[in-house]
């Protein structure tokens, strides 16, 4: 990164460094390597907030800065998930088949290896043959390309198509919505090759790695942080220089930008497929650390769920995209895991399990109406406020620009 970029944006920095903070305090106060502190659940609820901080990240890049409504981003995060997660039962599957076929009189053949691992598998669902999609599972190297390269290929496939025919606006929208469905009913067929509506299980368990939980929460938790790192870092870029200009003229004013002969189909298919490749690294270490991933997960209403965050958060603020998702996965935990004391009042009990997204609705709807700049609105009304007072006339258009006369 240029000093130039550094000093266009001191925000980035500053983000930097509270992540860095934020993932030094909770590892000294970890069970694995700190003082104990902070149990290990809750170590993989913060390293799974980062995760999600991260697909909020991807949501405002589309959204935010790009003004497409995506409401199929959770689907790419779900297809990350599912990419690591062959592997993580394949290999660990594999070595408690190898492991029970040692003391046999004659050694096992490859094939019937292979075999057992496929029954050990998809016996749940009827089945012993390894579908085509998990030609791979046995390359960690090949399942983390397909990480980014699934997600991507689904993103510029459905990107090209959706945008050539320039579909625009709540018809885009719903088509996105629409893809996320048949992809989650799909994946909830026994014959599509992940196990239908079981999923994939175990996925916590590192295979060839004794190390016990207390201490892979703290090596997903600081992946989960470099991860978030990266991707506000590469975010910020992306909407700093010429191209972030571009697709920001896009989100305002889309016929202007066209007439100004900027390929605008183009910018959104590039933006739409990172996103969706940076949604699919999310998956990719959000999964393991929750241990199951089953079609639910790539539902419409978690990608619904998604959009809220960012908005919540304050949207076209990279920020904010990041302070909306902790905030709201935060407090998830504490009103659905049992935290949060019900409300008894005589003719009913309010149980914060069941009206936790009734809260969240409401939520969305006040930001929406009453605070449109969400969470992040603040930080700029502070910087407004610490800023010296201003006078006379704009040489520029732009907000902020230079003025006739400055004020002491």
């Amino acid at each position: 990164m240029s000093r130039s970029f550094v000093m266009r944006n001191p925000s980035v920095l500053i983000f930097l460094l509270c992540l860095a903070l934020f993932t030094l305090g909770v590892t000294i106060a970890s069970e694995g390597f700190g003082l104990g502190l902070i149990s290990t659940s809750f170590v993989k609820t913060l390293g799974k907030t980062l995760c999600l901080c991260l697909v909020a990240v991807a949501m405002d890049l589309i959204w935010g800065y790009c003004g497409i409504l995506s409401l199929g981003h959770f689907a790419f995060f779900g297809l990350g998930g599912y990419m690591i997660g062959m592997w993580l039962m394949y290999e660990r599957t594999r070595l408690i088949v190898t492991e029970s076929m040692a003391n046999q009189a004659i050694p096992p053949t490859p094939q019937e290896v292979v075999d057992a691992i496929g029954t050990q598998i998809f016996g749940v669902v009827g089945s012993s043959d390894f579908p085509l999609i998990w030609s791979f599972a046995h390359s960690l190297t090949l399942q983390l390309i397909l990480v980014v390269a699934v997600p991507g290929l689904l993103a510029l496939v459905f990107g090209w198509l959706a945008f050539r025919s320039r579909v625009a606006g709540v018809y885009l929208s719903i088509l996105t919505q629409a893809m996320t469905l048949a992809l989650a009913l799909y994946l909830f067929q026994n014959d599509s090759g992940l196990r239908g509506n079981n999923g994939l299980s175990g996925l916590q368990n590192l295979p060839g790695v004794s190390a016990s939980q207390d201490i892979v929460s703290v090596w997903f938790l600081w992946a989960s942080a470099g991860a978030l790192a990266l991707g506000y870092l590469l975010a910020a870029f992306v909407v700093s220089g010429k191209f972030g200009s571009v697709i920001k003229g896009i989100r305002d004013n889309e016929a202007r930008v066209r007439f100004l002969g900027y390929s605008v189909e183009g910018y959104k298919l590039v933006m739409f497929t990172l996103t969706a490749c940076i949604a699919g690294v999310a998956g990719a270490l959000y999964y393991p650390q929750a241990g199951i991933i089953n079609p639910a997960e790539i539902a419409p209403i978690a990608s619904i769920y998604l959009a809220a965050w960012v908005a919540i958060g304050g949207r076209g603020r990279l920020y904010g995209a990041v302070i909306g998702a902790a905030v709201v996965s935060l407090v998830s935990s504490f009103f659905t895991g049992g935290q949060a004391p019900d409300i008894p009042l005589g003719f009913y009990t309010i149980a914060w399990v069941d009206w936790w997204t009734v809260l969240l609705g409401l939520s969305f709807v006040l930001v929406t109406l009453f605070a449109p700049k969400g969470i992040g609105g603040l930080f700029d009304l502070l910087a407004h406020r610490m800023r010296p007072d201003r006078h006379g006339a704009d040489y520029g258009p732009g907000q902020g620009s230079k003025r006739e006369v400055e004020g002491p």
